[in-house]
């Protein structure tokens, strides 16, 4: 099964809300990902073998989360607040892993290819559309080691926190002083209690 496209990119405008240079390098990232990682289907009978880690908080995530049905709700995609446009793509049956990195260059590489469209997100975005792989993404190999309280499923366990209460799942908790804690309570967290 090859991928389409323009229809994978129309469905990704559909779910992010609009059209954008990040869009069409999460579609363009994402299915240079699933080839070289030999994932045909991936919200099919690929669906169990395939996570992503996203390196941004950016438009590309979605348009990411669209073309592979990865999402953090299912555990297949893992957010790691890198500020960088890269995704690593992961067959879990075969191991293969590579890492897609949106090379900057190819920001500037955009206006060469649209010289008459004077919107630089413009020109990206349609430029972005054509260029060759080589020229938008760098492609590494990597080996990504997932642990087992990272993998999609059921939680390997529960415990509640000594100090608060709450309870904290997937081994995320701390020990500290003896206690057994949650990360907020062992270190502090986003918010503060009124």
């Amino acid at each position: 099964m090859s991928f389409d496209f323009k229809s994978l990119l129309e469905e990704s405008v559909r779910v992010h809300g609009h059209l954008c240079p990040g869009q069409v390098l999460g579609v363009r990232m994402s299915i240079l990902g699933l080839n070289e990682i030999g994932i045909k289907e991936p919200k099919g009978k690929d669906r169990k073998n395939l996570i992503v880690f996203i390196e941004i908080d950016r438009c590309a995530t979605d348009a990411v989360q669209s073309v592979t049905g990865c999402s953090l709700g299912h555990r297949t995609m893992k957010f790691m607040d890198y500020g960088k446009m890269a995704a690593a793509f992961i067959n879990l049956k075969t191991k293969k892993a590579v890492r897609i990195l949106a090379k900057e260059e190819a920001r500037d590489k955009a206006k060469e290819y649209f010289p008459h469209i004077e919107d630089k997100y413009e020109a990206q975005t349609q430029a972005y559309k054509i260029m060759p792989d080589n020229e938008l993404f760098d492609v590494m190999e990597v080996e990504v080691n997932i642990k087992s309280e990272d993998m999609p499923g059921k939680p390997l366990k529960r415990i509640k926190c000594d100090m608060c209460g709450e309870y904290v799942q997937d081994m995320r908790e701390v020990e500290k002083n003896g206690r057994i804690l949650c990360k907020l309570c062992a270190y502090g967290g986003y918010y503060t209690a009124k």
